[in-house]
């Protein structure tokens, strides 16, 4: 039974949309241009003195009417309550988008992708993010679970690149790893013990590169589905790089490559 296309059409906006929570957070998203601000979410327990009335001038600014919500009702849309202050802003982020939304898309040039299985340091996730955006990279693999949220940190270590940022979201990342592969991608781990380097890999099609756990590596579900391993080399007996090192390596390998 196919969905009705109101109904697909509201599911796909909320899909782009990125709850951000906490004071500080929250006033600079609300002074950041060209950000597209959607709902803003009070707590009745604030008092409107100090950030708080920082936060309700900008909002007033933005032509935002806040919404007032019971602590626990505010703690349901944060999805944070021991943090989120009493306060969340809804924002839309355009590039944001379902893993099968985007396979679903027609497109043009060679795509390339970035799956992250189990990142887990918010610093990472944010540095990651930031490459990936920067870089050459048409969409990033986030399941829902393994990963770190993203909350606060991410978005400062992302320097709010997320905001921006072509963040594929999937409820399990073997899942949509299948997926890309039945949509012909060809999925690539990256592993130290590999034989094959990531600067010599010659892609003939789409492609995702895996990211594995900080401290774990891939994950063997993912390991399963993989095509090639490939690895960086390295000189005076280092033997790995920190995961956002390694993301920014693959996100400008292409122009390594020419």
């Amino acid at each position: 039974m196919n969905d009705r296309p109101e109904y697909t059409a509201r599911k796909a906006f909320f899909d782009r949309m990125l709850t951000v929570y906490g004071r500080k957070p929250v006033l600079e998203a609300l002074r950041a241009p060209g950000l597209s601000l959607h709902a803003l979410h009070i707590a009745d327990s604030n008092r409107e003195q100090g950030v708080m009335a920082d936060i309700l001038r900008e909002a007033e600014r933005r032509g935002l009417v806040a919404q007032h919500h019971s602590r626990a009702e505010l703690a349901r849309i944060s999805r944070n309550g021991r943090q989120d202050q009493g306060i969340a802003l809804d924002i839309l982020c355009p590039a944001f988008a379902r893993v099968e939304d985007y396979l679903a898309l027609p497109h043009t040039g060679q795509q390339r992708l970035l799956a992250l299985d189990g990142i887990t340091n918010p610093q990472n996730l944010g540095m990651i993010i930031r490459s990936a955006a920067a870089g050459h990279i048409d969409g990033i693999l986030l399941a829902r679970r393994g990963n770190a949220a993203l909350g606060p940190l991410v978005i400062k270590a992302s320097a709010g690149t997320v905001y921006r940022a072509p963040v594929l979201s999937c409820e399990s990342l073997p899942t949509a790893l299948k997926a890309c592969k039945g949509a012909g991608f060809s999925i690539c781990t990256l592993r130290a013990d590999a034989q094959q380097s990531l600067f010599d890999y010659r892609p003939t099609g789409d492609c995702v590169y895996v990211l594995g756990n900080e401290t774990d590596g891939v994950s063997a579900q993912s390991d399963n589905l993989a095509d090639v391993a490939l690895s960086i080399p390295m000189r005076n007996s280092v033997e790995s790089l920190n995961v956002a090192v390694t993301a920014s390596l693959i996100a400008f390998s292409r122009a390594i490559h020419g």
